[in-house]
């Protein structure tokens, strides 16, 4: 069923606050019943992982992560962000803001509570009982996924957002993106302060909050690492040197894989606790081709970009349904050995023959699938456990940032040491997510082996080889878009402020296959046989945002009209 618009629905959101699987449904609207903070919590931190996420087709909800992997070119698809050709009237696009802003359902009763609606609920009803900790995290979480709807869409409702219960707002305002980030700042200072704050807190959160456990101090951490992320961003626009160099000096940041800001999945079915992500495994007919242009870059076959290097990472990342030597299900548009996907912009003639059984899926370390042992399987629900986390900004992306700025002068430091840092923890990483997913396999350990060590050091000499700061910087913010598979807000971002990583782009001949891509390795279908000729084609530039959704620009009065998404930059990108 095709959901509705929020401002069609605030005012069942404004009594009900609550979320399918967490909290009970009130039907009379005459007499609301008060829902409590460890209900809203959850619901508020499950909405934002399904807002931000892939999909879960099982819910029907898609989020942002949907088409920006597209565009960051981790992820290729059949769907309209191939060819950057995402529209407002897109279930992904229309499913994320729905599931951010407003009342939701897959069915045909409204039973869902968009995020901001019970972040806000949250924040009112904790500060009313002076729960200081249950504010301060619905600030953070409230001032994090806005600046992600303003990274991705420009400008957004806030100052007027779901305000139809306190002021009567029924239809609000579209703010500038450049007004709003002043004051997501605000609300983390705000939030600091409260989780630093004696008395109070009869009530704290515990299990309830599935990022930290109830830890003040680890909320702390978070709203000063959102804060660093949030002034790199705005780093070209505005002076934050004093900022930055006062959160680094601090020490009081994201500083371990643990502390990381990420939703922890499990493995539940019933309800289904899983990583949206993991829906490729179960789905019915899978959609979510592993990008050959990510592939050949972390295999070394890129012409441009650490050719000869072969990240170890690979067998963590993907899955292979074929054998090398093996005819897939159809003939394939892009087939190297047992690596099975489709281009990025394709029209070439096996495009959209299906795959389902023999196309290269998510691996363990994005969504809790499978490690590639190399006994090829077709996967089912069973093949995984679905437990890896979201991670939204991790340790790693920490080092990272700070290896921006460090390259830009803006604060002091070696940024090659802090790249170093950063490599080291992006392999740290993949053992940290294999830990919490891997369930019965039996997966080896990446960090400290000789294959990453090996890949570590070429990187470095690597980056050591690069005469200019800025092609230094393209090592720092591709290494950082290749440990960020899984999620690619923040990566969307960092393309449009800085440029990298070089991302594939179907007009320039030197990309098409032979080009930067190298001749696949087998034929299909047939042992050895030729790959049929693939055309790539590209009549889009590069989206600077995201179109506002038609579900919101249809019933909203005060919405702008729709933009074009190639000629309208976020406040930041310059």
């Amino acid at each position: 069923m095709k959901r509705a618009s929020y401002i069609f629905l605030v005012t069942l959101a404004a009594m009900a606050g609550c979320t399918k699987g967490f909290l009970d449904i009130n039907t009379d609207p005459n007499n609301p019943t008060k829902v409590t903070l460890n209900q809203l919590l959850p619901a508020s931190e499950q909405g934002l992982g399904y807002a931000m996420g892939f999909t879960n087709d099982a819910r029907g909800a898609r989020g942002l992560t949907e088409v920006l992997s597209v565009y960051m070119h981790q992820v290729t698809v059949r769907e309209s962000q191939d060819q950057y050709g995402a529209t407002g009237s897109q279930f992904d696009i229309n499913n994320s803001w729905s599931d951010f802003y407003s009342a939701q359902s897959a069915q045909p009763t409204p039973d869902y509570i968009g995020v901001l609606e019970n972040l806000q609920v949250l924040i009112d009803e904790a500060r009313a009982g002076n729960n200081y900790i249950y504010t301060a995290i619905g600030r953070i979480l409230k001032a994090y996924g806005v600046s992600q709807f303003v990274d991705a869409f420009a400008d957004v409702p806030y100052s007027e957002a779901n305000k139809f219960a306190s002021a009567g707002i029924r239809y609000p305002k579209f703010d500038k993106g450049q007004d709003i980030y002043p004051q997501l700042l605000v609300q983390l200072d705000s939030a600091i302060g409260e989780l630093q704050a004696t008395g109070g807190n009869s009530l704290k959160p515990a299990a309830d909050d599935v990022f930290y456990g109830g830890d003040p101090d680890l909320w702390i951490k978070a709203a000063n690492s959102i804060k660093l992320k949030l002034y790199n961003q705005i780093r070209l626009t505005t002076n934050v040197s004093a900022k930055v160099n006062e959160l680094i000096s601090g020490g009081n940041l994201i500083s371990s894989l643990e502390e990381g800001f990420m939703i922890r999945y499990r493995s539940g079915t019933s309800p289904d606790d899983r990583n949206p992500g993991y829906s490729e495994y179960y789905a019915t007919q899978k959609s979510h081709y592993q990008s050959p242009w990510f592939y050949e870059i972390l295999k070394g076959l890129n012409k441009r970009l650490f050719t000869g290097i072969r990240d170890p990472r690979i067998p963590y990342y993907f899955f292979n349904q074929n054998k090398p030597l093996t005819a897939a299900q159809n003939g394939t548009d892009y087939r190297d050995s047992a690596f099975i996907s489709i281009l990025f912009g394709s029209v070439g003639p096996n495009r959209d023959k299906s795959q389902d059984n023999s196309m290269t899926v998510f691996g363990i370390y994005p969504v809790g699938g499978r490690y590639d042992d190399r006994n090829a399987l077709v996967v089912n629900g069973g093949s995984g456990t679905g437990a890896a986390p979201l991670r939204l900004l991790t340790y790693a992306d920490v080092l990272y940032i700070k290896a921006e700025l460090q390259n830009a002068g803006i604060v002091a430091g070696d940024a090659r040491a802090t790249l170093q840092q950063a490599l080291d923890a992006s392999f740290a990483q993949v053992d940290f997510v294999v830990n919490l997913a891997k369930g019965s396999q039996n997966i080896p350990a990446l960090a400290g082996t000789a294959s990453a060590t090996g890949y570590i050091n070429s990187i470095m000499a690597y980056y050591d080889s690069r005469p200019t700061a800025a092609a230094k910087l393209e090592v720092i913010m591709t290494e950082k878009w290749i440990q960020s598979f899984g999620f690619s807000g923040d990566q969307y971002s960092d393309y449009r402020r800085t440029g990298y990583p070089v991302l594939f782009d179907p007009n320039n001949a030197a990309q098409a296959p032979g080009g930067f891509f190298q001749p696949p390795l087998t034929g299909d279908p047939s042992l050895g046989g030729p790959q049929p000729a693939v055309k790539v084609i590209l009549g889009r530039r590069y989206p600077l945002s995201l179109p506002w959704p038609t579900n919101e620009l249809n019933v909203n009065p005060n919405a702008p009209a729709q933009k074009a998404p190639d000629t309208s930059p976020v406040f930041w990108d310059k």
